[in-house]
């Protein structure tokens, strides 16, 4: 009984770091679309600063990533369409997912 007991914490300790991981990811992933879409906004310095701390303040509003999708098509209208800005956050959130994974 004790072994299952011990699967079953190591089981529930593995998911805590996976959800812990992924939302670092996700909070990575989406800090680099805001650095990206400041510098489409030419946004610099505080205020590039300040706009991607606010996308990642954006994600946390909603599950999923469909809320900071949003705020960046009616933010960057007319300097990228939404399928950038999806295949951008596709690659950023891998970026984000590999860096964790190195460290």
């Amino acid at each position: 009984m004790s072994s299952l007991k011990d699967r079953e914490a190591a089981f529930e300790a593995k998911f805590a770091h996976d959800s812990e991981m992924l939302f670092r990811a996700e909070a990575r992933c989406n800090r680099a679309l805001g650095q990206w879409a400041a510098g489409l906004l030419e946004l610099d310095g505080e205020a590039a600063e300040a706009y991607a701390t606010s996308l990642v303040k954006a994600d946390l509003s909603e599950p999923g990533h469909e809320d900071v999708i949003g705020k960046l098509v009616a933010d960057i209208s007319g300097r990228a369409d939404e399928a950038d800005i999806r295949a951008r956050h596709a690659r950023a959130l891998a970026e984000a997912k590999a860096a964790l994974a190195d460290t």
